[in-house]
């Protein structure tokens, strides 16, 4: 994961030197089923380009859309995701889980 995060700042250092806003997001907490763990990051430049993953697929789209209200507002969020033990069962998953989001935009 640390060569993935570095490859993910890389990319947003590279967007904020041609004048792009970015945002980063963090995974901070993980309870239950959890498709990335803590410490994963995903950089979410001001044009809408993405680098790394804060869930394997399942929340991106919605991580990007608070990331732009980030950069816009320039004040960062925490976002919760959750599925519950039975929606689980429900899709053919084993359990349910919890996924804590810190978005912050960089300088």
């Amino acid at each position: 994961m640390r060569d993935d995060n570095e490859a993910i700042l890389s990319q947003a250092a590279r967007w904020r030197a041609e004048g792009v806003g970015v945002a980063l997001a963090h995974v901070i907490a993980t309870w239950g089923s959890a498709p990335r763990p803590v410490g994963s990051l995903m950089a979410v430049s001001a044009t809408g380009a993405m680098a790394g993953s804060v869930s394997g697929g399942c929340v991106e789209g919605a991580v990007a859309l608070e990331a732009a209200k980030v950069l816009a507002e320039g004040e960062p969020r925490f976002l919760s995701f959750g599925i519950s033990n039975e929606m689980a069962w429900e899709v053919g998953l084993a359990c349910g889980g919890k996924l804590e989001i810190y978005v912050e935009p960089i300088q």
